[in-house]
């Protein structure tokens, strides 16, 4: 790298890449959540066990809070909540 100014490889903006992890940490959130309520809702309605809507709605919770900590800017932290959410969605599915 000599320093031009035309150079191929883009410059790292840590503002722009904290913006990026938080929008997506929020938007998977929100989607997983609303997925686990849907899943809730249908569940809830069948003949399932009353475990797997349940474990369905408190995934979604969890997915819901990892939205609000990702739109704060805790991106670590929402990401990981979005995996347990998601682990205890998937718990759900196995009880079905």
């Amino acid at each position: 790298m000599d320093g031009r100014a035309d150079s191929e490889t883009p410059e790292f903006d840590p503002a722009l890449d904290a913006g990026r992890a938080r929008w997506t940490a929020a938007l998977t959130g929100a989607v997983l959540a609303l997925a686990g309520v849907a899943a809730a809702v249908l569940r809830a309605s069948g003949s399932a066990p009353a475990l797997c809507p349940a474990s369905y709605a408190v995934g979604a919770a969890v997915c819901a809070f990892a939205s609000v900590l990702g739109s704060r800017g805790r991106t670590r932290r929402a990401l990981w909540l979005l995996v347990v959410g998601a682990m205890v969605m998937a718990l759900g599915d196995q009880f079905d």
